[in-house]
């Protein structure tokens, strides 16, 4: 089974956002896409979120490398308004505890306390499709971590976006010498 994996479109990471990917925003209308041909397919979609507590260690403020963002339950914490999550979308929350910084998706829970690996397990998911935000830092995360665990990765080229340019591309490379696979939103839309 495949499952689609959204990652972290969120107000933050878009235009006016306090940490905003530069054309972030972009991805919404090819990830909407993945996301009606995987739902009409019946394949499974996994939203993650960046949903930290506004003392989190991962802030400047707290001695951490980033400007608050994503603090849970505040607008910049949302999913970008023109993302079309389908209803019965599983959300994984990452970055929750003061002392981590949750990157990977792999780190999150869903509401219940189910970890991502355990739910992509239960419902018998050997495949992930990646797509969204940032390329360089929780895709990249996301992705290498289910890697690790024995799942095939499909990264969705065309429905990323990265903080930095060359960091995008170095983490796309990496990304792929660990043995994910790179695609584009029309291709994958024809193995759903």
């Amino acid at each position: 089974m495949r499952a689609l994996l959204v990652v972290d479109v969120q107000n933050d990471f878009c235009a006016g956002g306090t940490l905003a990917v530069p054309d972030g925003e972009r991805v919404v209308e090819p990830i909407n896409r993945l996301m009606n041909g995987y739902a009409a397919a019946g394949n499974p979609i996994f939203a993650s979120r960046d949903w930290h507590p506004a003392g989190s260690r991962h802030f400047a403020d707290n001695g951490g490398p980033w400007p608050m963002h994503c603090v849970a339950d505040t607008p910049g914490a949302a999913f970008h308004p023109g993302l079309d999550l389908p209803a019965d979308a599983r959300i994984v929350s990452k970055g929750q505890a003061l002392d981590t910084d949750g990157y990977s998706s792999f780190e999150g829970t869903l509401p219940d306390g189910t970890g991502l690996a355990e739910a992509l397990a239960a419902g018998g998911v050997g495949e992930l499709v990646v797509c969204g935000l940032a390329t360089d830092f929780c895709v990249r995360a996301s992705v290498l971590d289910a890697i690790r665990r024995g799942l095939r990765v499909e990264v969705v080229s065309d429905a990323i976006a990265a903080v930095d340019a060359a960091g995008g591309r170095s983490a796309t490379a990496e990304m792929r010498d660990a043995g994910a696979t790179l695609t584009t939103v029309d291709a994958s839309l024809t193995r759903t």
